[in-house]
């Protein structure tokens, strides 16, 4: 397990691993040249950027070991406190920014994609060899994504 991936699972809380894993899209943004806009309220989305003359509404989220092969992260928000709730993202973000530390990944994911409750990434053949229905991490890369941004409409 590399340092990092320590250094990860050493933050107990899930709202620190959240936070860190704002800090890496946003400097995923950044270091691209792509100007990143923060809410100043609490908002569904947790950064906007501008890309290829359009606004964008972006939520991370941490992607977490599924199984081999795969990873997953949460495609709701869930709230506690005196009501539990789970709202999707739908109409409220365009996409998900998604880390994932095991691989130092970045990802993103066009909401519209998204299934409900949480979403598999797959980056390696199962060994099934099944390809049907299948997420896979090449067509998220961050990178791959954001070309496909900035081609003109």
């Amino acid at each position: 397990m590399s340092d990092r991936t320590t250094r990860y699972e050493n933050l107990e809380q899930p709202q620190k691993r959240g936070r860190a894993t704002e800090a890496i899209i946003r400097a995923a943004f950044a270091v691209r040249d792509i100007p990143v806009l923060v809410p100043t309220a609490d908002e569904p989305y947790d950064l906007v950027v501008e890309v290829g003359g359009q606004f964008h509404r972006i939520q991370c989220k941490t992607a977490y070991r599924k199984s081999e092969g795969t990873v997953a992260f949460g495609t709701v928000a869930t709230r506690r406190g005196n009501d539990y709730s789970r709202d999707d993202y739908r109409g409220r973000a365009e996409y998900f920014a998604v880390y994932d530390p095991i691989t130092d990944s970045r990802y993103l994911v066009p909401v519209s994609d998204a299934t409900d409750g949480k979403m598999e990434i797959r980056f390696r053949e199962p060994k099934s060899g099944r390809r049907a229905g299948i997420n896979w991490a090449e067509d998220y890369l961050l990178e791959e994504r954001l070309a496909d941004l900035r081609r003109p409409r």
